[in-house]
């Protein structure tokens, strides 16, 4: 199961470090996934796969994000030029989505090796409850 507190600070930790990262192109981008990443990955604990998954997540979440924000810009755009520029807005924002959301989750495996470094550095937080109650 998915931890979405750890994958919702994961993201904002990079997003912060990513703003102060400005400074330092290439390096503070980097150093942004890869400690967000970590972050979630820690939070989320319970071993390799686990950490993966949620620095994953954390770090595909701003390209997802940026993709939509882009893609709602150019379909708005596209109502300028009327019903056929609204349908051939609507049609190069869906494609730009589409096309960011692929490369959000390409440039994030960077947070999910850090993130699957994380959840191993934290072995206290279970992937899965251990025990069950039948009665």
């Amino acid at each position: 199961m998915t931890n979405w507190r750890a994958v919702l600070v994961g993201f904002l930790v990079a997003a912060v470090l990513g703003v102060v990262g400005l400074a330092v192109p290439g390096i503070g981008q980097l150093a942004a996934g890869l400690i967000g990443g970590f972050v979630a990955g820690y939070l989320a604990g319970g071993g390799l796969a686990r950490g993966f998954w949620h620095g994953l997540l954390a770090g595909a979440l701003g390209g997802i994000l940026g993709g939509l924000v882009i893609a709602l810009f150019v379909a708005i755009a596209g109502w300028a030029a009327g019903p056929a520029g609204g349908a051939l807005g609507g049609l190069a924002g869906l494609s730009i989505l589409t096309v960011a959301v692929l490369v959000a989750f390409v440039m994030a495996l960077e947070s999910a090796i850090a993130g699957a470094i994380g959840g191993l550095l934290n072995p206290d937080r279970p992937a899965r409850s251990t025990s069950r109650d039948y009665y």
